[in-house]
């Protein structure tokens, strides 16, 4: 009996906890570069990228070769038992790559989420503070400390009570809705007059451009008074890039685009090429206010993941993909603010590099089942998207940045006759 999408969803319901989420009823046979096929054999054009993990593609062909040349060796060790000298090389790497022109250690984990926890882990130990100042629509992780710093309850922290304490709310900068540079500084200024002394706040934790919270990116301006204020009261800067970071925005990092530097910054998703590593990169003497023991974890810099994370480097600098996010990036804002020209509910086209999106809204309202038709009428025609955004309104766009140019083409071609139909007068 043939495997098909809707059985493997029965079975799904059956034996997956509901709390797993996905976006898109289709399960995955095989994959390459920015194509997927499903167990029914229907082809996609893949512009989710594995939520910005695939920046180098599937199974780009360096990326495998290292991983099964590694697998030849060894699998797993644990880091803190016996070392191995492909995590010292990527940690060497990400303290080059990494923005700031001082001394930089790095400590890798696991997931995006353990990259934010030991972020603040190590913001505490350095500051002997506890309290922590994140954004609205900010999104951090899933685990415990993790979610108290993400600025959405629904879907990810509704019905598990209030988060742990010591986290306060800023607003984040977004011209779109109304919040200014200068609000969102005030915001701040309003914390430490109302809630928390400057001197009880051990970090603030940035994305500079959000991520779930619909691609919204800061100005230089605002990142340089906050670069600014940490450095008056002594609060360390933690840039969250788990989403920005591995050249998805057009330099390896968002924040040299910012033209100041965090203390900590935090990396996941495509640093491995989907291979499952994270990590934290800062100041050394900043780093080194845990002593030994106090970061890690059994999986932490798998000697797997590295290997395909040195790949990845070696990938963006040989096939010059830095360069190729910028030209992509410009490609798609170009043909999607056509489209803007042309469909009124497309507010906002946005994005640095090839982190874009395409905001939706009707009678001046966030439009999230227009959203969702969009994303349904893609998938029809085999084009795979995202959607995100604090209401869900907002198309995001992860393409690998190895896609071929006629593989974009064709996929804008899909959104554009996906707005033609859905927006068709009944």
């Amino acid at each position: 009996m043939m495997t098909t999408n809707e059985s493997l969803m029965v079975r799904r319901q059956a034996a997956v906890a509901n709390g797993v989420g996905q976006i898109h009823p289709i399960y995955t046979q095989r994959a390459d570069n920015a194509t997927v096929w499903d167990v029914e054999g229907r082809e996609f054009i893949d512009f989710a990228g594995g939520i910005a993990v695939l920046n180098t593609g599937h199974l780009h062909d360096n990326v495998k070769a290292a991983v099964a040349e590694q697998l030849e060796l060894f699998s797993h060790t644990c880091f803190m038992v016996l070392g191995y000298e492909n995590y010292i090389q990527v940690c060497e790497k990400l303290n080059h790559l990494v923005p700031g022109d001082f001394a930089k250690k790095t400590a890798l984990f696991t997931s995006g989420s353990e990259a934010v926890e030991n972020a603040v882990k190590v913001a505490r130990a350095y500051t002997k503070r506890s309290g922590v100042i994140a954004f609205t629509s900010g999104y951090h992780g899933r685990t415990m400390a993790a979610l108290a710093l993400t600025g959405k309850v629904a879907p990810y922290s509704k019905g598990m009570g209030l988060m742990s304490a010591n986290v306060f709310r800023a607003e984040f900068p977004c011209e779109l809705h109304g919040v200014s540079d200068e609000d969102a500084i005030s915001s701040i200024e309003r914390i430490f007059k109302n809630d928390a002394e400057p001197d009880d706040i051990a970090a603030i934790i940035i994305e500079p451009v959000q991520g779930e919270g619909g691609f919204y990116h800061t100005s230089v301006e605002f990142m340089q008074r906050l670069r600014q204020l940490c450095d008056k009261h002594g609060i360390m800067l933690i840039a969250d890039e788990v989403q920005t970071g591995a050249g998805r925005t057009g330099t390896f990092f968002a924040m040299e685009q910012m033209k100041v530097s965090a203390d900590i910054t935090t990396f996941a998703k495509s640093i491995a090429g989907g291979f499952p590593l994270s990590g934290i990169t800062g100041r050394a003497e900043v780093m080194d206010s845990i002593g030994a023991g106090g970061l890690g974890g059994t999986y932490g810099g798998s000697p797997l993941a590295c290997a395909a994370a040195l790949a990845v480097i070696e990938v963006f600098e040989e096939e010059q993909l830095l360069q190729r996010a910028n030209a992509l990036g410009a490609k798609l804002k170009e043909s999607l603010n056509a489209m803007a020209s042309k469909h009124e509910p497309i507010v906002d086209v946005r994005g640095l590099g090839a982190m874009i999106a395409v905001e939706l809204m009707q009678e001046g309202k966030p439009a999230p089942e227009l959203c969702a038709q969009i994303l349904k009428e893609a998938r029809d025609r085999g084009l795979i998207l995202l959607s995100c955004g604090t209401y869900g309104n907002v198309l995001r766009i992860l393409v690998p940045l190895t896609a071929p140019d006629e593989q974009i083409d064709k996929g804008l071609e899909i959104i554009q006759s996906c707005f033609e139909v859905v927006l068709k007068p009944a």
